[in-house]
């Protein structure tokens, strides 16, 4: 889409001759719409009028190319610059291409052809930068709080409002929840809509990666530092350069690991495994975890160091259970985007299909809710989810009454309903997986008759 749009060069040239010669090679394509100019300042004063591609002559009569290359990457670094000079000189052509020149082009009797397939070859690499930054927009846009996170209870607009404070600096966040909160997501949110968010996102998640790989896959390693590196690798934290890098599950960590890790954070550089070369970081860090890191501080699981280090803003996700009516918001939220993903009718929620939902704590929070949603809507026969089209899955219908606060005595009812439906009604065979009489169930049956349970 972006190839179609004309292309807008600027030609910086002081020899009038070369520059008709310049114009007519250029002028040969006629979406190009060409600007000519003779000075370095000239062409700085007319950037407003966002060239993409500009052809520079090294030698101008007022600035030197350096200068010039530098202002106009001041402006715009997307600009790709090609530099056209008399001079064969390795040493500065190197230097300029470090300074984010595109191409150094030497006046020779080959300019024409290579002019042209630099050129080119820049349009293209200029098509691809608007693609993805058009991409990371439509991303940015995904992932903006109101957009990516579903909810309007209290629980959540606390969330919010850390997520405000985050997005405002660079400390690192830790991110804490139940399995399914939506961990990843929050980190993402803060991410994208952050100062950084033309950056990369890279999450790491500690669990899937074996212990043994996880200093490599984290730092990089060498070509040859251990049997089987065949070639250098580059890690998730330099993938991250200038951006975000989310390590899930942190609490899962090695011991060994985490000293590895720490120092990293400490200096803010890193060495690839079997390396030398000292690699400067510029990330930002926000990790997240369902245990209680406090806790594996003092069971001797995590170093004490490493967690002052990683603390910075904590954000609790609280769990679907606290969050008041947002189950049915983000239910008609996975209903609706399920439905127009899969070219659906609308569907809606019957009041008791909701009554249901309400009911049920949802151990597994968002991502079980998602799951649950996307089943009924598999189910429904008509434009309307009924309750007999929600089901919940055996584990968590097994353990659901453990999210709901009651007395022991009416756990104690629970558990034996439980398992007297488990085991179609045969008291003896409860009273063994209970390993307690039968008189104990059926005086309980008695009192659970008489109250109604």
């Amino acid at each position: 889409m972006y190839e179609k749009d004309p292309v807008k060069i600027f030609i910086v040239e002081d020899d009038p001759s070369y520059t008709k010669f310049l114009q007519y090679v250029l002028s040969l394509n006629p979406d190009f719409e060409l600007s000519i100019f003779e000075t370095g300042k000239d062409c700085i004063e007319n950037l407003y009028k966002e060239p993409a591609i500009i052809t520079l002559d090294y030698t101008l009569p007022d600035m030197p190319g350096e200068q010039v290359l530098s202002e106009i990457h001041k402006y715009n670094s997307s600009i790709q610059v090609i530099i056209i000079s008399a001079q064969e000189r390795i040493g500065t052509a190197v230097e300029l291409l470090k300074m984010g020149a595109y191409d150094y082009i030497i006046k020779d009797e080959e300019t024409k052809e290579r002019l042209l397939n630099t050129v080119n070859n820049a349009r293209k690499n200029l098509s691809l930068v608007k693609e993805i930054d058009h991409l990371k927009q439509e991303i940015s846009e995904k992932y903006e709080f109101d957009n990516s996170i579903v909810g309007n209870s209290s629980a959540l607009k606390k969330v919010f409002s850390l997520l405000e404070k985050a997005v405002k600096t660079n400390i690192t966040v830790s991110v804490t929840g139940e399995t399914g909160t939506g961990k990843e997501l929050v980190a993402k949110a803060i991410h994208y809509n952050s100062p950084k968010k033309k950056k990369p996102f890279v999450a790491v998640n500690i669990t899937a990666i074996p212990k043994e790989l996880m200093e490599s896959e984290l730092f990089g390693h060498e070509k040859g530092a251990f049997t089987g590196a065949a070639t250098r690798r580059i890690g998730k934290f330099e993938e991250a350069e200038g951006g975000t890098i989310f390590l899930d599950e942190i609490g899962e960590m090695d011991l060994n690991l985490q000293s590895k890790l720490l120092r990293v954070l400490q200096e803010r550089e890193l060495t690839r495994v079997g390396g030398n070369e000292v690699i400067k970081l510029d990330i930002r860090l926000i990790v997240a975890t369902h245990r209680d890191l406090t806790e594996e501080v003092k069971n001797g699981n995590f170093r004490e160091d490493l967690y002052y280090r990683l603390l910075g803003l904590p954000i609790q996700l609280p769990p679907l259970r606290d969050r008041d009516k947002d189950i049915i918001l983000l239910a008609k939220y996975f209903l609706k985007t399920f439905a127009e993903e899969n070219n659906l009718s609308e569907l809606t929620l019957s009041a008791n299909a909701q009554e249901k939902l309400m009911s049920y704590p949802i151990p597994g929070n968002v991502r079980e809710l998602k799951s649950i949603i996307e089943l009924s809507a598999v189910m429904a026969n008509g434009s309307e989810v009924l309750d007999e089209d929600i089901s919940f899955n055996s584990v968590s219908k097994e353990t659901n009454f453990l999210f709901e606060e009651m007395s022991l005595r009416s756990y104690t009812f629970k558990i034996i309903r439980y398992y007297l439906d488990k085991y179609d009604g045969n008291v003896l065979k409860v009273a063994e997986k209970l390993d307690i009489g039968k008189s104990t169930i059926y005086r309980h049956l008695k009192e659970m008759e008489e109250e109604g349970f």
